[in-house]
């Protein structure tokens, strides 16, 4: 490789670290430049659901001995699917799509690989793509804009001082990317559809009454004219270790979940209580899942999303581009958001590899393929979380780059 400069990546999530591996697999000189202090620094999220096309891109972009153990560590479940059930009266009400509801409700494929649903924690996925590449991340940087050199680009932080001059910055700080909203002037927004959600773990023991699958709760009685949804994933294989926990991912129509004083920073009992509020009613067979939930692992979060329009376009910038949320922020109906980037991450590094050193339209071609995509990826995004929880798009409410 001819690469005399290292591509600079701006954040530190999954999308980051898995291009960041892709580029030192093929001995592409880079920088990770991450806001936080540490990678311990926030919680971690989620369990994600990966898809067949997210899973080839991670093999495709990893290095042979990292993708086994990275498809070591995923869980495999089998079971029925997706399984909907009334958590209220611990009824069954569906399989695979709502069957209340079978031609409005959202197709969704579970099986990954050997018939078997495919997941694994964010903080997972973050720690593994991280092996063997910490050497070239530069943690408590904060990349606030860029500015373009000669021959170059520089990541300008909030501290106003600046990085070493690099052939290309990629943006990738999420939904608050400064490097996105200078890149396209603008036109890439991401709108706050006003629901909210808890993130949970238990001890495995808690979900003994759920039994292997898949499973989608949804709840229209405990808030009237709402909907409190919840999924989680139960894995056989992992059922009796003590020293592992599943994890549960709740949201709400908009109003339902709340956090104090509108801080959806905080993380611990503050939402562990308003979990055990919201399901206090709900069927013994779940009570396990709030009543022994491991307090200090709960955390909010925002139900967000791009333009359900599709990616807009920009004119192109040879030297600056963008992935994962920073260009196509999601709802987490499905786990599409997450395997969406990732596949940006490969698409990215096997053409930077593939030309050999930077050239112009290397983030054109980029930019041009991500689209075509990430547009429909969004698209079935918004349409699976208006199915779930009604959700709505206002225009004039955008989530806006800033310092957290």
């Amino acid at each position: 490789m001819t690469f005399t400069k290292p591509v600079l990546i701006s954040g530190g999530g999954v999308a980051s670290l898995l291009l960041a591996s892709s580029l030192r697999r093929s001995n592409i000189p880079f920088i990770v430049y991450e806001r936080d202090a540490s990678p311990i620094f926030r919680a971690q999220g989620y369990r994600l659901r990966l898809s067949p096309e997210g899973l080839d891109a991670i093999e495709k972009a990893l290095p042979p001995a990292k993708w086994e153990t990275f498809w070591a560590t995923c869980g495999k479940t089998g079971g029925a699917g997706l399984v909907s059930i009334d958590p209220v009266t611990g009824e069954t009400t569906g399989q695979g799509i709502d069957a209340a509801n079978p031609s409005t409700a959202p197709q969704e494929v579970l099986s990954s690989r050997d018939g078997k649903v495919v997941g694994i924690s964010r903080g997972d996925m973050r720690k593994l793509f991280m092996e063997g590449i910490d050497d070239s991340i530069r943690w408590g940087f904060h990349v606030r804009s860029y500015e373009l050199t000669a021959d170059g680009v520089r990541a300008v932080f909030a501290d106003g001082s600046k990085s070493e001059e690099g052939c290309l910055l990629v943006g990738a700080e999420g939904i608050y990317s400064h490097v996105a909203k200078q890149l396209s002037g603008g036109k890439l927004k991401v709108y706050d559809l006003g629901s909210r959600g808890i993130h949970g773990q238990a001890p495995t023991a808690a979900f003994k009454g759920l039994g292997e699958g898949v499973f989608r709760l949804i709840d229209e009685t405990t808030v009237p004219g709402s909907k409190i949804f919840l999924i989680t994933n139960v894995r056989a294989r992992d059922m009796d270790d003590p020293n592992i926990q599943f994890g549960w991912t709740m949201g709400g129509s908009p109003g339902v979940v709340k956090a104090p004083n509108d801080d959806y920073t905080l993380v611990g009992k503050p939402a562990a209580d308003i979990a055990k509020s919201l399901t206090a009613n709900w069927h013994p067979r779940f009570k396990p899942l709030f009543e022994q939930m491991d307090e200090r692992e709960a955390a909010f979060w925002k139900i967000t999303c791009s333009s359900p329009d599709g990616v807009p376009e920009w004119p192109n910038e040879p030297r600056v581009t963008v992935i994962g949320d920073a260009v196509h922020s999601m709802t987490p109906a499905g786990g599409i958001g997450a395997n969406t980037a990732v596949r940006d991450s490969e698409l990215l590094g096997r053409l930077l590899s593939e030309a050999g050193e930077f050239k112009n339209g290397t983030t054109e071609a980029y930019e041009k393929e991500m689209r075509i995509y990430a547009s429909e990826a969004v698209k079935t995004s918004f349409r699976n979380s208006q199915f779930s929880l009604g959700t709505k798009i206002d225009m004039n409410v955008t989530v806006e780059p800033r310092d957290i």
